[in-house]
């Protein structure tokens, strides 16, 4: 047997039994990480956005309730005039995602593939309902400053969950445990979707991404302007269901 074979296999065996510790300690920070950014997630919510994709403008409610076990989340617009009342509607139970649309005056419709542009926006519905921080794997595989902060670089993939993304990465800033940039890959590895986020609010003691640029593989960038964030709120149930997206109606202040 070649004596540099063995000695070289050797060497390898020994350099990756070392870095088993490594490897293993930015999966157990990952996890922490992302159990955070997941538990901020939680809740109830309901926001009012302006949306803008190259000269469209539509302004929206939504209205979300979130937990490890499901997710609801309901779009409507606002404005323009025309379109009022049009409504997305994402479930997801488990690894497992649904959705409805409904169109005026009357037409309510499944949706096929999450991964259809929400209302031709550069966001896909599957980038709203399916949260990467839940995935199975999760590390901390760098840093860098964005913007004069420092973030620690998030790498969540998939594992056996269904996904469109083979990877994402997320820029955190650890301090306010909030995003700045979300990238999302596919299998040869190319940025498919790229997420800025473009201003943080502060609700209460509490740091929430309120503005952000969605930059596709093609077309126009999305932005997306957040205001009137109201959290702990209290939603009827049938606010979630396909019937209950005829229903346009202003969401309950928080408790």
């Amino acid at each position: 047997m070649n004596i540099h074979f063995v000695l070289r296999s050797l060497l390898i065996s020994c350099l990756a039994i070392m870095a088993l510790p490594t490897i293993s300690r930015a999966q157990e920070s990952g996890a922490r990480l992302a159990a955070g950014l997941r538990a901020k997630e939680h809740g109830s919510t309901s926001i009012r956005v302006r949306m803008q994709t190259g000269n469209g403008i539509l302004q929206l409610q939504i209205k979300s309730r979130v937990s490890d076990a499901n997710s609801d989340v309901v779009y409507q617009v606002l404005f323009p005039k025309e379109r009022k009342g049009e409504a997305v509607l994402l479930h997801r139970s488990g690894d497992k995602f649904s959705g409805t649309t409904f169109t005026l005056p009357d037409s309510l419709k499944p949706i096929g593939q999450m991964s259809q542009p929400l209302f031709g926006s550069s966001l896909t519905c599957e980038d709203i309902i399916d949260s990467p921080f839940m995935w199975s794997q999760q590390a901390i595989v760098g840093n860098e400053a964005i913007d004069n902060i420092q973030c620690q670089i998030l790498e969540s993939k998939p594992g056996k969950h269904t996904s469109s993304y083979a990877s994402v990465k997320t820029w955190v800033d650890p301090r306010r445990l909030v995003p700045i940039r979300i990238e999302k890959y596919d299998s040869s590895g190319k940025v498919v979707r790229r997420i800025k986020i473009t201003r943080v609010l502060l609700d209460g003691s509490d740091s929430l991404p309120a503005d952000l640029r969605v930059e596709g593989s093609s077309g126009a960038p999305t932005l997306i302007t957040g205001a009137g964030i109201k959290r702990g709120v209290s939603f009827n149930d049938v606010e979630f269901t396909p019937e209950g997206l005829k229903q346009l109606s202003a969401a309950p202040g928080a408790p």
